[in-house]
């Protein structure tokens, strides 16, 4: 992967409404490729990438049959969300911090899901 394409990804991404933060996480093994905006408010990607493993987990472990599309986080300030990106190889997440007085959270979804989509293409 080229950092300056995912940073450059990941910059337009923070043109979206609300967004303080994002990141590009490897989902295996939690290594952050990139950040943008807020560090400390996208997180630790270590922590986040187990996070989603214990999530998926229990998914899978009450009868999910399908692997984990994404997370969402919230807080009375913040959504933290976690977009699971496919691609050949291990999967990698994206992760956003979002305002949530200036979010409209059912639009910001249906722009992360656009978005991480093509993050790495």
């Amino acid at each position: 992967m080229y950092v300056s394409a995912i940073e450059s990804s990941l910059a337009r991404l923070m043109e979206m409404p609300g967004i303080t933060g994002a990141a590009l996480v490897d989902a295996v093994t939690g290594l952050t490729y990139c950040v943008v905006g807020d560090v400390l408010e996208v997180g630790d990607g270590v922590e986040t990438a187990e996070l989603t493993a214990v999530i998926a987990g229990q998914s899978d472990r009450v009868g999910g049959e399908s692997e984990l599309e994404s997370v969402i986080v919230t807080s009375r300030r913040r959504y933290h969300v976690v977009q699971t990106v496919r691609r050949a190889g291990d999967p990698v997440l994206l992760v956003a911090a979002l305002d949530r007085d200036r979010t409209n959270l059912a639009l910001a979804m249906r722009r992360l899901t656009e978005h991480a989509e093509g993050v790495l293409a």
